[in-house]
């Protein structure tokens, strides 16, 4: 089953008269990119957090914000009233001194590092324990979303290949048609500069053998298909972590389809071709997105 890298999750749980909140939203990003709020009483914990996020949501651009509440709504804080009081002060005097107009220096003072700070300085190893599981309940929500986005996802791109499958079916009726253009057009050209009498006619099966060569297309056309199939195998493998892998597959498929494409030597090719290519397009959009 393929996962999208963009979910939501958020549980809410909690521990005597604290309630803890958790958020978590989570984009599509070739790294892990991780960014945590969460309260001053949890800091020492961060590496322990991000190890457990990292284990269930492994790639993607993930934000997570904790929230813990007292009973009465408040946040566990306190306010550092003589670093408050001495920051005030002195913007007070400054303010004077500069003759600036008095703005809101209470909201301020509040934004600057440490005056405002938690309760304790110490975790109870009984509430990380609640703060851990109220976490593991949100990447579960964000799981279950992520394998909603990824069957989306998983039909859109089965679709697009074999959209590319149907395409390169179409090929085969142009085929033999070129190579006859091939012939007409190179004998007219000799013609014309030479004369029917100057063509030598085993020099010229051998000039019209070197293009058929470089016309030919059945290679490109195998590996296409056997692209694909590879494509359609690991979807079906049910793996969870398929991106990279589904990634390089389509790589190799754009070589082939660029490949066809230098060699049609045909109109109604190249438009097939050009379809193809507007498929694979589709298909690398949608693999962005995939975990």
């Amino acid at each position: 089953m393929l996962l999208s890298m963009t979910g939501y999750g958020r549980a809410t749980g909690s521990f005597g008269e604290k309630t803890i909140s958790v958020e978590l939203r989570a984009l599509n990003s070739k790294m892990t990119d991780l960014k945590i709020r969460l309260p001053g009483d949890y800091k020492e914990k961060e590496i322990e957090l991000r190890k457990i996020i990292n284990d269930h949501a492994e790639r993607g651009k993930i934000d997570m914000i904790i929230d813990v509440q007292n009973a009465d709504g408040a946040a566990s804080v306190s306010l550092n009233e003589a670093l408050f009081k001495g920051y005030h002060r002195e913007l007070r005097r400054l303010v004077a001194e500069l003759g600036m107009e008095s703005t809101d220096l209470v909201q301020a003072i509040l934004r600057i590092p440490n005056v405002v700070a938690s309760a304790s300085g110490e975790v109870n190893e009984d509430e990380w324990a609640a703060v851990c599981e109220t976490v593991k309940r949100a990447l579960d929500q964000l799981q279950d979303f992520r394998q909603q986005e990824g069957k989306a996802l998983e039909a859109d791109l089965r679709l697009r290949v074999d959209n590319i499958l149907t395409l390169l079916q179409q090929v085969a009726p142009f085929e033999k048609d070129r190579f006859e253009r091939m012939r007409e057009r190179l004998r007219n050209n000799i013609e014309e500069g030479m004369g029917k009498e100057g063509v030598d006619t085993n020099r010229f099966e051998q000039e019209i053998l070197y293009y058929l060569e470089k016309m030919d297309i059945t290679e490109e056309k195998v590996r296409l298909e056997q692209h694909c199939r590879y494509f359609l195998e690991q979807i079906s493998l049910q793996k969870q972590s398929a991106g990279r892998t589904l990634n390089f597959i389509s790589q190799e498929m754009g070589r082939e389809i660029n490949t066809l494409g230098a060699k049609a030597y045909d109109a109604d090719i190249q438009r097939l071709v050009v379809q193809m290519k507007d498929e694979l397009e589709k298909i690398k959009e949608q693999l962005a997105n995939v975990l």
